[in-house]
């Protein structure tokens, strides 16, 4: 006779509620009552987002992020502890916990030196020497991230939960990761995502990163916001590429516009960008406006910060003194598709690439306007909290309307951190990954640090082409990708799935 399995056990609320410490910490996910204290230490998303929820129902957090399916496999069946008893729940009880306000963790004691470049083997480690030693609104001005900061780490963990599917007995002994990107040969499928105001990072900011991105052979986007004129880093990168005596072409140097509320300022930046030889126009369109970045407004900025070619200076108010929200308030808000044509003809000849695509909508719209690439990127984070994880928003694109990819470039960027999340975007169709934060925390060890991370992205990039059985670029592919965990989070269509609600024409009268 075969024995059944038992009943499981109905937990009440009040039990329930003893269990939430770290040390003893249950949770519901979805009526069932799991006990997460082995696993919470370990939760790629960190300890807090979890004890948040200790002693209580964390369906809906869950739920948002993850496939319903995703707990069983992570622990083992002995953390199953029992079914919640609904006929205890309170309307108390079952009020979502408040969200808690994050931010960089801020470190007890500050360290004096940061770690030899030698000793660092991973992004991560860049990131901890970065903490470990930039002035504190340094760090708050690159770690911080819009509100709750939400976004910043669903750009990253989404990678995870996307799975490899290796293949095996491939002739792997030679690899090439080369590739073209806007017609331009580069040596690896990553650029330095354009960044603000390097200088706070390095004596040398921009210029120094232009340095190290020569001596890789991968592109750098110039943010309007650099700490330096384009001319000053052209020259540092033109004098680069001489002292390494190539017989190869500079690397091409592209430029990121916010367009001024003054469009005669922007022209004449424009016209001397071109004729200083950037090679492509890469317009912001995620951020008409500037996120609300917390971590960055409680630390006041030096207000003797000025950034050159927006001619924005720092301040402070009485919100606080983000770089970002302080130093943008000349951004243009009132851009529209129909100025796409504005800027075609104020740089002709120059391609035109647009950043910040969070839709498949846009992504066709994109296409349909006619520029050469477009950019998914949701600003690091730092602009809407809650908007998609970039690597969403590719498999999305993947899903509505696969013929971008024949008409035009993708890059991505937001949460890079490893060869194998490089890998994972490339099988999902983008040319190329732009990297932000990362190069800056490399910065702090000048071009030898950036050099240094790069190749070890590279190396991993490398050895995971190789695990997966291919051999160069032209081979990747989604096949390649099991993206199960995520699929359901994949909208099929502009309209929401069910609800069909619209609000009222407002009376003119």
């Amino acid at each position: 006779m075969v024995e059944k399995d038992p009943e499981p056990r109905s937990i009440d609320i009040e039990e329930l509620s003893r269990h939430r410490s770290l040390t003893d910490l249950w949770l519901v996910i979805d009526g069932t009552v799991w006990d997460f204290t082995h696993f919470a230490p370990d939760h790629p998303g960190g300890a807090a987002i979890i004890a948040q929820h200790a002693g209580r129902d964390a369906s809906a957090a869950y739920n948002e992020v993850h496939s319903p399916s995703l707990v069983e496999s992570v622990l083992p069946a002995s953390s199953r502890v029992g079914i919640l008893d609904r006929s205890t729940v309170t309307e108390e009880w079952a009020k979502q916990p408040p969200p808690r306000a994050r931010g960089p963790p801020r470190k007890k004691k500050k360290q004096e030196k940061k770690p030899p470049l030698e000793d660092l083997i991973n992004a991560r480690d860049f990131e901890i020497a970065a903490e470990a030693s930039f002035a504190p609104k340094a760090w708050a001005f690159v770690s911080s991230a819009a509100t709750d900061c939400l976004t910043k780490e669903r750009n990253a963990s989404a990678y995870r939960d996307i799975a490899l599917r290796p293949r095996v007995l491939r002739d792997v002994s030679t690899v090439d990761i080369s590739t073209a990107v806007l017609g331009h040969e580069v040596g690896a499928p990553i650029f330095c995502a354009p960044t603000s105001m390097g200088k706070i990072f390095h004596p040398q900011g921009e210029r120094e990163l232009g340095r190290g991105c020569q001596r890789l052979g991968i592109p750098q986007c110039v943010s309007t916001s650099c700490s330096f004129s384009l001319p000053e880093v052209m020259d540092a990168v033109e004098e680069e590429w001489k002292g390494l005596a190539s017989d190869t072409s500079v690397v091409p140097v592209f430029f990121q516009l916010y367009v001024d509320k003054d469009r005669k300022k922007s022209e004449r930046l424009l016209r001397m960008v071109k004729e200083r030889g950037v090679k492509a126009i890469f317009l912001t369109i995620d951020a008409p406006v500037i996120g609300k970045r917390e971590a960055d407004e409680r630390i006041k900025s030096n207000e003797s910060l000025q950034a050159p070619m927006s001619g924005a200076s720092a301040k402070n108010d009485k919100k606080g003194g983000a770089l970002g929200r302080l130093m943008g308030s000349y951004i243009d808000a009132s851009m529209t598709w129909e100025d796409i044509a504005w800027l075609r003809k104020t740089v002709p000849g120059l391609p035109i690439v647009l950043k910040g695509i969070q839709t498949s909508m846009d992504a066709v719209k994109a296409m349909e306007v006619g520029v050469d690439a477009i950019y998914i990127t949701n600003h690091g984070g730092r602009s809407l909290d809650t908007a998609p994880a970039t690597i969403l928003v590719l498999l999305e694109l993947q899903k509505n309307c696969p013929q971008i990819f024949d008409k035009m470039e993708v890059y991505i960027d937001g949460g890079i951190t490893r060869g194998t999340d490089i890998f994972k975007a490339l099988c999902l169709g983008a040319r190329a990954v732009g990297i932000g934060r990362g190069f800056l925390f490399a910065l702090n060890y000048g071009k030898e640090g950036i050099e240094q991370f790069v190749n070890i992205l590279t190396d991993e990039l490398v050895t995971t082409m190789q695990m997966c059985g291919i051999t160069s670029l032209d081979q990747v592919h989604p096949g390649l990708l099991h993206t199960g965990a995520v699929d359901h989070l994949i909208p099929g269509s502009e309209e929401h799935p069910y609800a069909r609600w619209r609000p009222k024409p407002r009376s003119r009268l």
